[in-house]
């Protein structure tokens, strides 16, 4: 038998969920008002901004098992924003504070302004009904 080499690590995962928001942020930069669909991809930050941290936690657990403590410690360090975020826009969302959204966009863009988008990946149906699946849990 030969060996299974899994293809999904989190370091995949994690730039898909990067991408994703860094295309989501561009949508909402260009929307005049909060509305429907601008509520689904804010929740849809906050659901990639968990997966991230989930795929961060993967991540150091493995390194953790290695004994590597060192990098484990600088790699959470380096992405400890991605949870913290994900915390204060899910609170944002719950409180309806919608006019709060501005100031959150500014302060996650730095974190991808390393992405460039030239053409838009993301189809719309990724974020649609977010916001509800969000205000479910």
């Amino acid at each position: 038998m030969g060996r299974v080499i899994n293809t999904n690590n989190p370091g995949k995962r994690r730039n898909f969920y990067m991408r994703t928001i860094a295309e989501v942020l561009r949508r909402l930069s260009q929307k005049p008002e909060i509305d429907a669909e601008a509520k689904d991809m804010t929740a849809m930050i906050v659901f990639s901004l968990r997966e991230i941290d989930q795929t961060v936690i993967e991540s150091i657990e493995a390194w953790e098992k290695r004994n590597y403590w060192k990098k484990a410690d600088e790699f959470q360090q380096k992405w400890w924003w991605a949870s913290q975020y994900a915390t204060s826009l899910e609170k944002l969302i719950e409180q309806d504070a919608w006019d709060r959204l501005p100031e959150y966009m500014v302060k996650l863009l730095p974190h991808f302004s390393d992405i460039e988008i030239n053409k838009m990946m993301r189809d719309p149906d990724l974020w649609r009904g977010a916001y509800d699946r969000l205000l479910q849990n």
